[in-house]
């Protein structure tokens, strides 16, 4: 036996971080499961006031209903006799009056007439099915499509399954990169090298797009660069298929000077051989992938208003489903007359819906408060570009708000925010900086951007190395080391000094 603390996360807790971390679109995923799953939510309708019912809800008489149907607000038991219709029946014609107003024809041509016809039932598909059927298909992965063009190859059976198995291999860029010998010793018994070699050199020519199968770069261009070749009316590639065969990796490096003394070539025409090539794709591959372009759901708008010279934002929570509690279960966990288990039930439902109503509330007040902060440290940026953005820790929107810095984590992560200058996502307004020689503060991102801004007006001929980039920026009060500027150059993708050079 012993005595111990401990910090345990109640499960109200541990929904309310969830919902907070969850973006724009996973958060309305996440209450149309809830929807599903929870009988006692239901969508709130616009213009109805749903604290009223469930207040009217909650002071009802539990037990109330008539032929085993709960009466609800304003619900009045119909009576027509046959006596003399007097002035408290009157009202019951009158509503009989205007249902008939309200449904029109299907109202008198179901129940007027000389015959009584029971009403079709009705045709209207359920919205799960409708939203099943309507979802599309999942499309062919790569290795399906490529088989789908392979099994059109006429060829014999052991050459058909050698190009199956091989198919197995190639992976996403479109590349077979396993060796032969490794290819031989899984293949299945009976399979040759030779089987291999012939169903490889289908695959090369045969499917679609040109470069499937090849084991590396080199060979991926000199296939669509025959392919191209062999069409009527094509340039001619000569030059290109030279420089791909024999000079890659100098062109990978920027030797041009080097390629032009060895081949005896002009640099305007090696130059215009380079801009040839990129018609090519290095990744053939990838353009068999379906590609889904990714959605981005700002979770606020940042506006600038011009009266009062400041920036607001405003959360875009309306896109969300709007829930409440449904009034009727609420009887139903006090009513005695109803089963315990029943009673349970409903009760751990409407406990899990507040619960998450709660949550969602939380949700949008820590992240307007969060964005309130960033609003007023990061002015400058709004005003005056990406330059001026200024170092702003977590810790210190967490002590100015007086809550946990992993909340503020929670808050930011994967939000994204409609300014003047774009939508951009939150927590790129959160990053460490330095302090440039004349005292301001200058976040990493806006290092960056100056480096950037630095490497765009260099001279093309003559361009800036890591140490002239180090002395650029100290001019402008950045002093920064030199594998600094490495880092961040590649983090731009920013091709060294060499490799920037225009001949």
């Amino acid at each position: 036996m012993r005595i111990d603390q401990r910090m345990k996360l109640a499960p109200r807790m541990i929904q309310s971080m969830e919902i907070l971390q969850l973006p724009m679109q996973a958060l309305e995923a996440r209450i149309e499961q809830e929807l599903t799953s929870n009988p006692t939510l239901e969508l709130r309708e616009p213009g109805t006031d749903p604290d009223a019912e469930v207040e009217s809800g909650e002071g009802s008489e539990p037990g109330a209903a008539d032929n085993g149907r709960e009466k609800t607000e304003g619900e009045k038991e119909l009576v027509v006799k046959d006596e003399t219709v007097d002035k408290s029946q009157s009202d019951d014609f009158e509503r009989l009056s205007n249902m008939a107003e309200e449904y029109g024809e299907s109202w008198s041509n179901n129940y007027e007439g000389e015959s009584y016809r029971k009403p079709a039932p009705s045709l209207d598909r359920d919205p799960k099915m409708e939203a099943m059927a309507n979802t599309a298909a999942r499309p062919p992965s790569e290795g399906e499509q490529l088989l789908d063009q392979w099994h059109l190859t006429e060829t014999t059976p052991e050459i058909r399954a050698a190009g199956e198995y091989l198919i197995g291999f190639i992976d996403e860029d479109g590349y077979l990169r396993t060796d032969e010998q490794s290819l031989l010793s899984q293949a299945p018994p009976g399979m040759t090298a030779e089987q291999l070699r012939t169903a490889l050199s289908l695959i090369q020519t045969t499917i679609e797009p040109v470069g499937i199968g090849a084991r590396d770069l080199r060979e991926c261009l000199l296939l669509q660069i025959d392919a191209r070749n062999g069409q009527p009316g094509a340039h001619d590639l000569s030059v290109e298929r030279l420089l791909v065969s024999d000079y890659l990796k100098d062109i990978e490096v920027n030797r041009l000077p080097r390629i032009a003394e060895k081949t005896g070539l002009p640099i305007d025409r090696i130059k215009q051989a380079i801009t040839n090539l990129r018609q090519f794709h290095p990744h053939p591959g990838r353009l068999l992938e379906q590609e889904n372009p990714r959605t981005i759901s700002p979770d606020a708008v940042i506006e600038y208003d011009e009266v009062e010279d400041r920036y607001t934002a405003t959360l875009t929570h309306e896109r969300l489903p709007s829930v409440h509690i449904n009034h009727r279960y609420l009887r139903m966990a006090r009513d005695p007359s109803i089963d315990r288990k029943t009673r349970e039930f409903v009760g751990n439902n409407l406990r899990s819906a507040r619960w998450l109503i709660d949550a969602i509330q939380q949700r949008h007040s820590t992240l307007l408060r969060v964005i309130n902060v960033v609003i007023e440290a990061q002015r400058d940026f709004f005003d005056l570009g990406p330059q001026h953005l200024k170092p702003l820790p977590m810790t210190l929107v967490a002590d100015q708000l007086g809550i946990h810095v992993a909340t503020v984590s929670r808050a930011v992560s994967e939000k994204y925010v409609m300014t003047p200058r774009g939508v951009l996502p939150l927590r790129m307004f959160f990053s460490g900086g330095t302090e440039t020689q004349g005292g301001d503060a200058m976040s990493w991102a806006a290092v960056q951007a100056k480096l950037e801004e630095i490497i765009g007006a260099e001279d093309k001929g003559n361009p800036l190395s890591d140490d002239h980039l180090v002395e650029e920026l100290k001019k402008h009060g950045i002093d920064i080391a030199r594998r600094t500027v490495a880092k961040y150059r590649k983090q731009l993708s920013i091709a060294p000094a060499r490799q920037r050079k225009q001949f």
